[in-house]
């Protein structure tokens, strides 16, 4: 029992981390700040790469988003352009 909740604490923690991260990058391109979201959109690759790596979420999940943030960054930069 102890492990487990030990595993729950650490799995919380990776996948709140991935989860804003992502969130931060969403909210830096919906207000057109291209720049700025292309750095938060790496951090948030890393963040949901660790979390696939640690089990805490799918390696097709993880990749079904790092897909969707990366979709979102090439509509910004073409409407930037």
């Amino acid at each position: 029992m102890r492990q487990s909740i030990r595993h729950r604490a650490r799995n919380r923690i990776v996948r709140m981390n991935a989860r804003t991260k992502v969130k931060d990058a969403n909210q830096l391109l919906a207000a057109g700040k291209v720049e700025e979201g292309e750095k938060a959109v790496r951090q948030a690759v890393r963040a949901l790469d660790l979390a696939a790596q640690k089990g805490v979420i799918k390696r097709n999940n993880a990749a079904r988003r790092k897909a969707r943030l990366m979709k979102k960054l090439n509509q910004a930069k073409a409407a930037k352009a």
